[in-house]
């Protein structure tokens, strides 16, 4: 997949491209089905496809501190890439951007420099000052300046909306095995590793892989998790607790990972987490021996849940990304 930073770097329209726009924050099943769409109708005309989206996500300009997202623009792009998107267009979002006009954007952006052919977007797209470039001017657009728009619509899983505002609530609710359902893969983190109070090991007799967390990003509920972690493209099975560490006073909010049959030196090395399951609530303990139990036994419920889902949870750590 070639990525294009600027549209700037656009250099000259394509020659035959079909093309999606959005925030794909999360990338779930119901943005991959707009992939798919697109995707097919480029390969049926033997055209290229085209996704556009932005960096930031425009409601961190438009609304700051309004919405945590799913997956940082470094995982978008490897999941669009994973869908069989030929292209990716990130636009540079701003205020100055923010007030280009709808009309503006499909003369000078879509038809002007990229030359597109035809147009697939999600039922609930708008872009453009004032969103003013909603399904009804996009398809009036098309069909004064011919080219098809597809518009697909919502996608339901067993009753529920498939959406990146359902997800974040999911994962803010320590719900993760649901989230994981809508976006077809289990909710990740990831980090790298920092040096943290080296008690893991010494005090309490579990290490960990410690995670710095930012409180403006999209933080799942406090407490302790089933996971797998991914590092050096290798999968391991863990256990993952968030939060301020009440049994020692701690203040920061850190992700702190005990990783099963792992002893190597990661400091400083990125790290990807998958959180499979909510396993409890963080909690304070009346001292280290107590905690200790309890990861214990929090340790011997994650190996459980793992082995008994080993197979399908192989998929979930596969680093593989087409080309």
């Amino acid at each position: 997949m070639h990525i294009y930073k600027r549209i700037e770097d656009i250099v000259e329209p394509f020659a035959d491209v079909c093309v999606t726009i959005g925030n794909f924050d999360g990338v779930h099943l119901g943005h991959q089905m707009l992939f798919a769409e697109v995707a097919h109708k480029a390969y049926s005309r033997k055209g290229a496809s085209l996704a556009i989206t932005f960096e930031p996500h425009p409601l961190r300009i438009l609304r700051p501190g309004g919405i945590k997202l799913i997956s940082s623009c470094e995982q978008k792009i490897e999941l669009i890439q994973m869908a069989g998107i030929d292209a990716l267009l990130i636009i540079p979002f701003n205020l100055d951007f923010a007030a280009t006009s709808a009309e503006h954007f499909v003369d000078d952006i879509l038809l002007g420099r990229i030359g597109m052919k035809e147009l697939v977007v999600g039922y609930d797209y708008a872009f453009g000052k004032g969103r003013s470039g909603n399904i009804a001017f996009l398809q009036e657009q098309g069909r004064v300046k011919g080219f098809p728009v597809t518009v697909v619509e919502a996608y339901y899983l067993d009753g529920v909306l498939v959406s990146s505002t359902k997800i974040r609530q999911l994962v803010s609710d320590g719900r993760v095995e649901e989230a994981r359902i809508l976006l077809g893969r289990p909710y990740q983190i990831r980090g790298e590793v920092q040096v943290g109070k080296q008690r893991g090991g010494k005090e309490v007799g579990f290490p960990t892989a410690n995670l710095q967390v930012d409180p403006e990003d999209l933080v799942p509920r406090h407490g302790v998790y089933v996971s797998q972690v991914i590092c050096e493209g290798k999968c391991y099975g863990g256990v993952l607790n968030i939060g301020h560490n009440p049994t020692f006073g701690g203040q920061a909010l850190v992700a702190e990972t005990h990783i099963f049959n792992f002893d190597q030196d990661i400091y400083g090395k990125p790290i990807k987490i998958n959180l499979l399951k909510f396993l409890r609530g963080e909690q304070k303990f009346a001292s280290v021996a107590e905690l200790a139990s309890q990861i214990g036994r929090d340790v011997i419920c994650a190996k459980t849940m793992l082995a008994e889902q080993q197979k399908e949870l192989m998929v979930s750590c596969s680093e593989h990304i087409p080309s």
